[in-house]
């Protein structure tokens, strides 16, 4: 079941603290908060801090920071992604118990390539292991609101993926997917990085009797070099010292029409401008866009 009652839409924001929010992070966000503006919905803010090996001291506060000074709204307290980690275990552990994962004690090198070939599926190991949702090959399908028609066999494209590593670590594909629907997340809007891994958690909803929520892909901005912007590639952080062009050139971005002087106005009449005006028809099937276009 896809959710698609605009009258109670829930959209979220969900950041990773490994770095402070750059171009691409804001552009992403910017969609994600004018869809919700538009349904007249609720947008959550939510750390995703699962993975404590990535995290950088103070990111989490540094990406508020800049949230609130580019005058972004959320509804609620901010949440954290490790706050839910006792619900997480929960959810692993009736999937052991009813049959649907399994402990897989290989490495990467195990593997050798990307698809794991189910080999710790009938081996029913103790001790400390990665923990692996069972698929099957049958297509998961969803319409993607701006990329179209999209489906991927999960056995033969990824195999049993990881649900639980082996550090005990909540794998993103099952957290993001449980804290999804624990706070009613009806409409997700993000990158098209992300594209591929969502029949991973549509399948995870079907098994686990969750709704799927909308999916919105937005395009990628590029760097000079074609690069994807991100923290892993040292993506410069956004300005806090000139916030208001920096935030008409994320509405370029996505294909907005900002009038030239649009950035010398103040932060409430550049959002009022957006929201009054935004329009992701320009945005149908885009995949990308270089961060000076």
């Amino acid at each position: 079941m896809i959710r698609t009652d605009q009258s109670d839409y829930v959209g979220r924001f969900a950041p990773s603290p490994t770095g402070p929010l750059h171009f691409g992070s804001l552009v992403a966000a910017v969609a994600s908060y004018l869809e919700a503006c538009q349904h007249d919905g609720q947008w959550l803010l939510r750390i995703e801090d699962i993975d404590p090996p990535r995290q950088v001291a103070g990111a989490d506060l540094a990406i508020i920071r800049a949230l609130e000074t580019y005058g972004f709204e959320w509804s609620g307290p901010v949440t954290y992604q490790s706050q839910n980690r006792a619900r997480h275990d929960d959810v692993i552990n009736t999937l052991i118990a009813d049959g649907l994962a399994y402990s897989c004690a290989c490495s990467r090198s195990d593997i050798g390539g990307p698809v794991y070939d189910g080999r710790c599926r009938n081996l029913q190991l103790s001790g400390k292991h990665a923990i692996r949702i069972l698929t099957g090959n049958e297509s998961i399908r969803f319409a993607d609101g701006l990329q179209g028609k999209y489906s991927q066999q999960l056995e033969s494209a990824v195999g049993d993926f990881v649900i639980r590593r082996r550090d005990g670590l909540i794998a993103y594909q099952l957290a993001v997917v449980v804290d999804d629907f624990d706070q009613g997340v009806t409409h997700v809007v993000r990158g098209v990085d992300l594209l591929d891994s969502t029949p991973r958690q549509i399948y995870l909803q079907k098994v686990l009797g969750m709704p799927t929520p909308a999916y919105l892909h937005t395009p990628l901005v590029l760097a000079d070099d074609q690069q994807k912007l991100s923290k892993m590639t040292g993506a410069e952080a956004i300005t806090f010292t000139a916030p208001r062009p920096t935030l008409v050139a994320a509405l370029r971005a996505l294909w907005q029409q900002p009038p030239p002087e649009l950035g010398d106005n103040d932060m409430h009449d550049i959002w009022s401008w957006a929201k009054e005006n935004w329009n992701t028809k320009s945005l149908k099937g885009k995949k990308s866009v270089l961060q000076g276009s």
